[in-house]
């Protein structure tokens, strides 16, 4: 063993017994070794005399690297030693006399290997230099079955390194691709395929694993050799024979099957296809899947009907003959039956490409009207199949129910496998409603009464349908209760389910009571029985708290659209959710139940929305909403009154019990309109407003705690919806208490609080934000950065994120004030020190922030404050500098210097709408500065940028007059202009 064959076993080795150092210096060793001029030849001798396999394994893949990478480089004589070897190799011949290693002889992953260096010498060779490698091959067949593999293997490799589709190819590849195809046609194809049918011939009874190869090989040709080689007498009976042989091994019956499929999917002339799928015969093997329905014959056999089933659709959509169009129904109805079967009984790797077919089955019956009784009988057929494809696994139902980690992850596939099929059966609901409604009745009805083992998927399958076929209903179809609607409905809600205690089963009686409730509304005779679901074990007091979250929200949603008709029943309802009020507020509440997504909430805003109607009597909304609010409040008052003596155990969950209570007492409130609690019923509005008296106490109490800031904040935003402008009296307490202790995230919710203000009550609340306005600007000032906050790898961090929320939040706020007559905020006392800042910050954003909105934001806020402040020619200087700082700061480098970025893209959206803002600002400057406005910036400005005096004098006549489209269009020109005979001499600030 030389040192090469050393290195090679120990660059190789996987067992931990070589050195990492020692491995490594192996690895570097072949590595410099490839670069040895005598390469190849080294490579050959060692695949001539070596037999350890990774030496061979080495050789070939480096002869591969080179031909590859270094073909064009390469001397004729070395080419010529490769060729001669490396076909050799394959043909099971020695290289010389001494010779003492055959690589056929190797395991399959060196012949694979030896394969993909002959193909990649087709690549280069094939057909101008070495025009004969597959007439060559031919003679050296009868050697036997070691020849047969490998000329297999090659075909396979040629098709998965060239030919095959399957991979992405380069236009290079591709080219290559159609010659060396064009040349098998023209040279040998035909010698192969008589190479093909003798092999199988001979070696059917013998050697399975030769026969098997060569036809696995023959599928990948069949696409694209001349069809007339295979479709006929001699090819077509031999695949059918193989295929119906018991004796057999199913590979080599599935690869003859494989090989007939490619024959039906060959792409022709819909009427040679109609001629070809007539000509097989497919009946002769329907009988096959009646046997062992997981075997992999079987699924072959599937996906073949499936394929067949496909192009005689194809046919009936392509051929317009009658008498073509009959033929391809006659051959489409002849496979239909066995591949609802296969779908229905089989493991089938291709349920894809079967949905497929049958939405495609299903299209062309839209035009067909009536049906015919062949094709409701279809129908039928295709629901059995989506509901047996629907249909959970019973393996998994423990998992389904405890939503375990198995259970989360059935559930999602589940999910996504469905859509597809849901999708079809929507299809069939539109197509045939009264079969598809016939079958969903039938399909509950039977699984009601299933055997224990089965129904939870049963009825969860049925249930699932009924469901989805409500997405085919149109509005007026499930108001009037079309078709078996009026049946249905009334069925699902009168059903007792033995299962009903499943998680999935509740869940989706409940999803689906809920789809048609556009029924009940129109039928209100059946509210009672709605009612009775939601509020008994099966809805909200189910025992799996997954199910009574969402019937909570269900509920909110029912309620939402019932809403009056629910008035008789209000104190029922009540009585009824009295436990579920109770427990979701109790001091016991745990917080392993507040982890799910939904939280119970919805019941209070179910409940909400029944007492906040002005269809219930004064006094007893009075009633209801005080027995909700007086203990919930009464609970906060305890807490807040012993909130010194909490020890740290009890601590966290009393906390918890507040931030639940401020959410019920919030969800509660969504009910109320503002004009009943401040207009009509004064005092509801009264209850509302004593209890966020009690809520802000939180803040003084708690006034660390974000969890409850964030609690009250929202409740302060529900309020200034319901309480309207009775709601002023409370504000300066409680924006002072929120900004006490703020950080940038809380900030940044202050902000989004006064902004709601600001724009329902407008310069209303004027004072209110005087008052706060210097506090925010010293709090943000302090936290934000003056110029631009940094980016870049390693600030993608939780708090630079809460940072650039709160700057996003700050423009929004500063644009807010700016557009709703609140500007001489910023110019009262207190606030004036902190003028220049947010002149320079705005100005900053507006040159330079990468987020072009908020740039646009900032302009908009230029232009507003202009008007405000600007009453010349006229008048005087409101704001003393104001005028300067806009045309010799903001102008120049917003208007001129930031547009003539190269990085200012006028082919983005964004940009031009920007860039139509900053038109607009220098449209209003010259409105409101005249001249001195043209002075410094057409006159000193454009000459900074080497703007010609004639473009100059243009700018300044589209300014002066009226068009403001003209203007825009001919600025974007002339910054365009003087970017393309900019020579770097303009420096951007």
């Amino acid at each position: 063993m030389d040192d090469l064959e050393k290195a090679i076993l120990f660059s190789f080795d996987e067992s931990g017994a070589v050195d990492s150092v020692l491995k490594s210096q192996a690895v570097n060793y072949c590595q410099q070794f490839k670069e040895n001029p005598s390469i190849c030849t080294v490579c050959i001798e060692k695949l001539c005399y070596c037999k350890l396999v990774q030496v061979q394994f080495w050789c070939l893949q480096t002869l591969h690297e080179v031909i590859r990478v270094k073909y064009a480089v390469m001397s004729s004589d070395e080419k010529g030693l490769v060729r001669q070897s490396v076909f050799s190799m394959a043909c099971y011949d020695s290289i010389d006399e001494k010779s003492a290693v055959r690589v056929l002889d190797s395991p399959a992953f060196i012949k694979n290997k030896l394969a993909q260096v002959l193909v990649t010498l087709i690549y280069f060779e094939y057909p101008m230099i070495w025009s004969s490698v597959f007439v060559d091959f031919m003679p050296h067949l009868s050697k036997g079955s070691v020849v047969i593999d490998m000329f297999s293997r090659v075909l396979n490799a040629l098709d998965d390194e060239l030919i095959s589709l399957d991979y992405p190819r380069t236009a290079e590849e591709t080219a290559v691709a159609a010659r060396v195809k064009d040349a098998i046609r023209q040279q040998c194809v035909e010698q192969i395929v008589r190479a093909w049918y003798d092999i199988v011939s001979m070696y059917r009874n013998s050697d399975f694993e030769v026969c098997t190869s060569v036809l696995e090989s023959m599928r990948r040709y069949i696409s694209w050799i001349d069809i007339n080689l295979i479709a006929n007498d001699a090819f077509i009976p031999l695949f059918f024979e193989l295929i119906l042989s018991d004796g057999l091994s199913e590979q080599l019956r599935g690869a003859a099957v494989g090989c007939v499929l490619a024959v039906v999917s060959k792409r022709m002339e819909p009427q040679s296809k109609l001629s070809l799928l007539k000509s097989l015969q497919i009946s002769q093997v329907f009988g096959l899947v009646k046997e062992d329905g997981e075997s992999e014959l079987v699924s072959k056999i599937a996906e073949l009907f499936t394929g067949y089933a496909v192009e005689a659709l194809e046919c009936v959509k392509r051929l317009n003959s009658e008498n073509s169009n009959v033929v391809s129904m006659e051959l489409l109805n002849e496979v239909l039956p066995s591949v609802f079967y296969v779908m229905q009984n089989c493991e089938v790797d291709s349920t894809f490409t079967m949905v497929q077919f049958l939405s495609g089955y299903v299209a062309t019956m839209k035009s067909l009207s009536p049906l015919r009784e062949e094709q409701l009988l279809h129908v039928g057929q295709i629901l059995e199949v989506i509901r047996t494809q629907i249909r959970y696994d019973p393996t998994y139902r423990h998992n389904l129910d405890v939503l375990d980690k198995i259970g989360i992850e059935e559930e999602d596939r589940m999910v996504e496998f469905r859509k597809d099929l849901l999708v079809l059966l929507r299809s069939v609901g539109r197509v045939a409603p009264e079969v598809a409604q016939v079958f969903i009745r039938n399909s509950l009805a039977s699984a009601v009464v299933s055997s224990p083992d089965r129904n939870v998927e049963e009825v969860e399958a049925a249930l699932s349908l009924l469901y989805a076929l409500g997405e085919s209903m149109s509005d007026e179809a499930m108001r009037t209760g079309a078709g078996l609607l009026s049946e249905l409905v009334p069925m699902l809600l009168q059903t007792r389910l033995p299962c009903h205690s499943n998680r999935l089963v509740a869940l989706v009686y409940l999803e689906t009571v809920t789809r048609y409730m556009k029924f009940i509304q129109e039928n209100t005779r059946y509210i009672p029985m709605v009612l009775t679901a939601f509020l008994d074990e099966r809805g909200i007091h189910h025992q799996n708290i997954h199910v009574s979250r969402r019937a909570s929200y269900l509920f909110m949603r029912v309620v939402r659209l019932l809403k009056a008709n629910l008035v008789p029943f209000i104190e029922k309802i009540l009585q009824s959710l009295q436990d579920t009020v109770a427990r979701f507020t109790s001091m016991n509440y745990t917080s392993k139940e507040l982890s799910v997504s939904e939280d119970g909430s919805h019941i209070f805003e179910a409940i909400g929305l029944l007492i906040g109607m002005e269809d219930v009597p004064v006094e007893k909304q009075s009633d209801y909403l005080s027995s909700l609010l007086t203990p919930l409040c009464q609970q906060v008052q305890a807490l807040l009154l012993n909130a010194k003596t909490l020890n740290p155990e009890e601590s966290p969950a009393k906390i918890t019990n507040v931030q639940q209570i401020i959410v019920a007492i919030n969800s509660l409130s969504k009910g109320f309109s503002e004009r009943l609690v401040t207009a009509s019923r004064p005092a509801i509005g009264l209850m509302f407003k004593q209890t966020l008296d009690v809520l802000l106490q939180i803040l003084v109490v708690f006034p660390k705690i974000e969890a409850l800031r964030s609690k009250v904040t929202s409740f302060i935003h529900r309020m200034v919806d319901t309480l309207g402008a009775s709601v002023f009296p409370y504000l300066p307490k409680a924006l002072e208490q929120l900004l006490a202790e703020s950080e940038p995230k809380e900030l940044a919710g202050f902000l989004v609080l006064l902004n709601q203000l600001i724009c329902k009550f407008n310069t209303s609340v004027h004072d209110i934000v005087d008052e706060v306005f210097p506090a925010i600007a010293g709090r943000i000032f302090n936290i934000i950065p003056r110029d631009t906050l940094p980016s870049g790898p390693g600030t993608n961090t939780e708090e630079m994120r809460e940072l650039l929320e709160l700057q996003r939040t700050l423009y929004t706020f500063l644009h807010v004030i700016a557009t709703h007559d609140l500007s001489s905020v910023f110019l009262s006392p207190k606030s004036r020190g902190y003028l220049e800042q947010i002149m320079q910050l705005l100005v900053n954003t507006s040159c330079h922030h990468k987020d072009y909105v908020m740039r646009k934001a900032c302009v908009q806020i230029f232009i507003r404050l202009i008007k405000d402040w600007c009453d010349r020619p006229f008048g005087e200087e409101k704001v003393p500098g104001f005028q300067n700082f806009m045309i010799e700061v903001f102008a120049k480098n917003c208007c001129l210097y930031s547009v003539l970025d190269k990085s200012f893209e006028f082919g983005d959206a964004n940009t031009l709408i920007l860039f139509g803002e900053i038109v607009s600002a220098q449209k209003v400057m010259y409105e409101k500065f005249g001249n001195d406005f043209l002075v410094s910036f057409v006159y000193k400005g454009f000459p900074s940028a080497h703007c010609p005096q004639d473009l100059a004098e243009q700018y300044c006549q589209k300014l002066q007059g009226n068009d403001f489209k003209a203007l825009k269009s001919f600025y974007q020109s002339l910054i365009e202009k003087l970017r393309l005979q900019q020579n770097g001499s303009l420096v951007f600030r």
